[in-house]
C-alpha cells in the first residue's frame, strides 16, 4: 500500500466507523414487534415527520390493524408514485453526500455490512409476526423485510451526511422512517393522501 492509498484509507476510516457502530445496533431493534398496535406519541410524531419531510404534509397516517390490510396495501403500492420518486431523490442526494467522504468501493462495503447485519434480525422479527398474525403468504413478508433493509440503508446514508454540520439528520425523512421501524412498526408506504403504517 503506497502513501496515497494510506491517506485515502485514513480519510474514509471515520465514516466507516460510523457505519460499523450503526450496524452493531441493528440486532437490538424490535423489528415488527408492534404491528397493528395503537400508535405511541413518539411513533405518531415520527410518522408525521416522515410524510412532512418527504413532501406530503397533507397525507394522513392510516393505521393498518391486521395483516390482510397490510398485504392489500402492498398490492396498491405504485413504485413510480410521487412518494417513491421523492424517496429516490432523497436517496440519490444522500448517496452523493456519502461519496464526498467515502469512495464508491468503501460505500458499497459499508452498505453491504448494514444489509448483512439487519437481514437476520428483521427476518426473525417477521417470523414472530407471522406466527402472531398467522401469515402464510411470502410476498408481503419479503416486502416488509426488504423495506427494513432499505430503511436501514437510508438511515446509514443520513448518518454519513450528518458529518457535515449543515446537515440536520433529525429533520431528514429517512431518519423518521427508520425510527418507525425502531418503534416496531412497518411503514408500508404513501398511497394518495394516506400513509399506510402497520
Amino acid at each position: 500500500m503506497d502513501e496515497i492509498e494510506l491517506e485515502e484509507l485514513e480519510r474514509e476510516l471515520p465514516s466507516l466507523t460510523v457505519l460499523t457502530r450503526f450496524a452493531r445496533t441493528l440486532d437490538r431493534i424490535p423489528w415488527f414487534a408492534n404491528l397493528g398496535e395503537p400508535l405511541t406519541p413518539g411513533a405518531r410524531a415520527a410518522a408525521e415527520q416522515y410524510v412532512t419531510r418527504l413532501g406530503f404534509p397533507d397525507a394522513e397516517v392510516a393505521i393498518l390493524i391486521d395483516w390482510d390490510d397490510a398485504a392489500a396495501a402492498t398490492e396498491s403500492l405504485d413504485w413510480q408514485s410521487p412518494a417513491w420518486e421523492a424517496e429516490e431523490l432523497q436517496r440519490a442526494d444522500l448517496t452523493g453526500r456519502a461519496l464526498e467522504c467515502l469512495s464508491q468501493e468503501a460505500l458499497h462495503i459499508g452498505m453491504t455490512l448494514i444489509a448483512d447485519k439487519i437481514t437476520e434480525p428483521a427476518l426473525e422479527g417477521m417470523e414472530q409476526a407471522a406466527v402472531i398474525f398467522d401469515i402464510v403468504e411470502e410476498g408481503p413478508r419479503n416486502i416488509a423485510v426488504g423495506a427494513a433493509v432499505q430503511a436501514a440503508n437510508g438511515a446509514a446514508l443520513a448518518l454519513l451526511a450528518a458529518a457535515n454540520p449543515d446537515f440536520d439528520i433529525e429533520a431528514h425523512p429517512f431518519a423518521a422512517k427508520f425510527r418507525l421501524f425502531e418503534f416496531g412498526r412497518w411503514p408500508v408506504g404513501v398511497t394518495g393522501l394516506s400513509f399506510n403504517l402497520f
